[in-house]
Formats: C-alpha cells, structure tokens, sequence
C-alpha cells in the first residue's frame, strides 16, 4: 500500500504547518526554506491541498473522491470545501484521534487497522470508514484496561475533545452526537483554493 514517506517535521516545514495539528509536541528548530519566495495563486492552491492530504493521511486518488462527493453534496447542502473537511473529519482514524484514543492520526489509523476497534459493536479495522451522527466508536473491552491505552490517555487526557463528539474516557467509548461545522473544525487550510483548484 502506497504511504507518504517523507519526514513528519520536514513536511510541515514545507507546509509550514505547525506538527500540533497532527497531534505532535516537538517543533522543528529549522526555518521553511522558502519564507522569502512570493508563491503564485496556484501555488498556494497546491499547497492548501497538499496540507489537507497530510493531515488526514490521505492519498491523490482518495483526496479526488472525497472532493467530488463533497462537490455532489453539494447540490443539496453545504459547500463543497465545508462538505470535504466534514467528510475527512468523520473518517474514523480521525474520530478516533479527535476523541484522544490515538496520539496522532498515523497512530489512531494503526489501532484501527489492528482491529482494536468496534462501530456499534461491530469490529471496523478500516480506517477510512465513514461514520454518521449517533454512531458509538469503542475500543474492545479486552484492550480498555491495556497499558497501552493509559499511556495514550496521559498524553491526550487534556485534549478537547470538539462539539460534536461525546467521549466517555473511563470505557474509551465516544459517539458522533452532529456532523462537524467548519468552525468547529480547527485544521489550517483554507479550502477555498482546494475548490478552485479542482474547479479549474
């Protein structure tokens, strides 16, 4: 399976992404190489998408079809650039990191696939498995009481956990109570140039 094998920190030097939003403490003592160039309008385009992508750990191909059912939500509600930040933050590795189940992404997307995880009961080992308002994300009873999990909850145990989440910490339980609105959505991209680069 493809993966993004580029250096986390030089990444988001690149982006100029702070690695906070992946769920990352340390911060690279480097400065982006390219503060000075003036970057074109398709440039920045390029990189709002290109930032989105490493957020969420998606690919070119996966990044197309989320956008063009963003672009087909559409029609009914909402904005395509909203539609596609909602969709990629009810993908269940983000659900599972915005609850404070996995230190980063990369991480909650691991203990999806090592099938840690149930979807009302049921085990998911997907991590781009879409989820709807009031469904319950829990870890299998066997691993709730797992050191592993104590480590994770000590370092994420002061995250906020967003609006639109409930998260029961105690059975590292959490159910989509609404679908996520942009302002409570806290990446930085401006997905106005993601919509105008794919409306070209």
């Amino acid at each position: 399976m493809a993966r993004e094998m580029v250096p986390v920190l030089k990444r988001c030097r690149s982006l100029e992404l702070d690695p906070i939003y992946l769920g990352i403490a340390k911060k690279s003592k480097k400065k982006p190489a390219n503060t000075r160039k003036k970057i074109s309008e398709y440039g920045l385009q390029m990189r709002e998408k290109q930032k989105a992508k490493f957020i969420y750990g998606v690919l070119e191909k996966q990044f197309r079809r989320y956008y063009a059912k963003a672009e087909n939500m559409a029609k009914k509600e909402g904005i395509p650039g909203e539609n596609l930040l909602m969709l990629l933050e009810m993908r269940l590795d983000n659900v599972m990191f915005r609850l404070g189940y996995g230190r980063t992404r990369k991480e909650a997307r691991q203990i999806v696939r090592h099938k840690h995880v149930l979807v009302n009961g049921k085990p998911v080992d997907i991590p781009s498995y879409a989820l709807r308002v009031g469904d319950v994300v829990e870890i299998k009873e066997k691993y709730v009481s797992a050191q592993r999990y104590k480590d994770i909850l000590e370092v994420t145990g002061s995250r906020i956990v967003p609006e639109w989440l409930t998260a029961d910490h105690e059975n590292l339980k959490g159910t989509v109570a609404t679908r996520p609105q942009r302002e409570q959505i806290d990446v930085p991209v401006e997905e106005r140039f993601i919509v105008e680069l794919y409306s070209k």
